[in-house]
């Protein structure tokens, strides 16, 4: 999995999840990228910043540094079961949670679940802070 920094003509920026530099090319000459603000489908990736390897291995824990990964790789597995596991599915129930949530109407807890494009406009003019992150299916996970 590899993580590009995207940005639309109104200049929302978001991030987008891809399997690799090729998958984002193809998504986005497909016209199957488009922004979670306004659905704009002009995506365009951002420049980011390269950092060394060696630079980066101070950040990491002592046991995970012995366990050496291909630079740049994530472990889109690790990620998406984190994600599982320490949040609540509540379907689509989710704009009315998560506004529920950032009123204070409701416990403070990590959700996930699916809106509505224009769900997720209303979200964000409210000032919610909601991301779209797309999840593959399971057998995709590798």
């Amino acid at each position: 999995m590899i993580v590009f920094e995207l940005i639309c003509r109104e200049q929302h920026r978001f991030e987008g999840w891809f399997a690799s530099g090729d998958d984002f090319t193809a998504q986005q000459s497909g016209g199957l990228l488009a922004c979670p603000v306004c659905g704009g489908v002009h995506v365009e990736k951002l420049p980011t910043a390269k950092i060394r390897k060696q630079s980066t291995e101070a950040l990491v824990p002592e046991q995970e540094a012995a366990q050496p990964q291909a630079a740049g790789k994530v472990d889109a597995s690790r990620i998406i079961d984190y994600i599982l596991t320490h949040s609540e599915d509540v379907g689509k129930r989710f704009a009315e949670e998560a506004r529920k949530i950032y009123q204070q109407e409701a416990p403070q807890r990590s959700i996930r679940g699916v809106a509505t494009r224009a769900e997720a406009e209303d979200l964000h003019e409210e000032g919610v802070p909601v991301f779209s992150l797309p999840i593959p299916p399971q057998d995709r996970w590798n």
